[in-house]
């Protein structure tokens, strides 16, 4: 909460601040994974990854595989991509996030 002293006028400019302070610290609790997974197996996948709203899915050039690109919460991680091995995902990629707006 804002100090009531701060004059109205740069109450945008605090609000502006807070929001790009959170869009850091959010992202420092998450990973952005793409992985590789045959096409009979996406619906199986797609069931681990928790996300934010839904994988995105890509073709591959190689006929019969896709990418999956989500978000995984850095507590779930190891879990979820030890599940994701079992069940068929390969070529796991994992980046850190810089932000995350929500």
């Amino acid at each position: 909460m804002a100090s009531p002293t701060i004059p109205a006028k740069l109450q945008p400019i605090l609000t502006q601040l807070v929001f790009r302070i959170e869009s850091v610290l959010n992202a420092r609790n998450y990973k952005y994974i793409l992985l590789n997974v045959p096409n009979q197996k996406i619906d199986q996948i797609i069931k681990l990854l928790p996300g934010i709203k839904s994988p995105t899915l890509l073709p591959l050039a190689q006929e019969g595989w896709s990418s999956l690109h989500s978000v995984v919460a850095e507590e779930d991680f190891w879990n979820v991509i030890n599940d994701l091995k079992k069940a068929g995902a390969e070529g796991i990629l994992v980046s850190s996030i810089e932000k995350m707006v929500r």
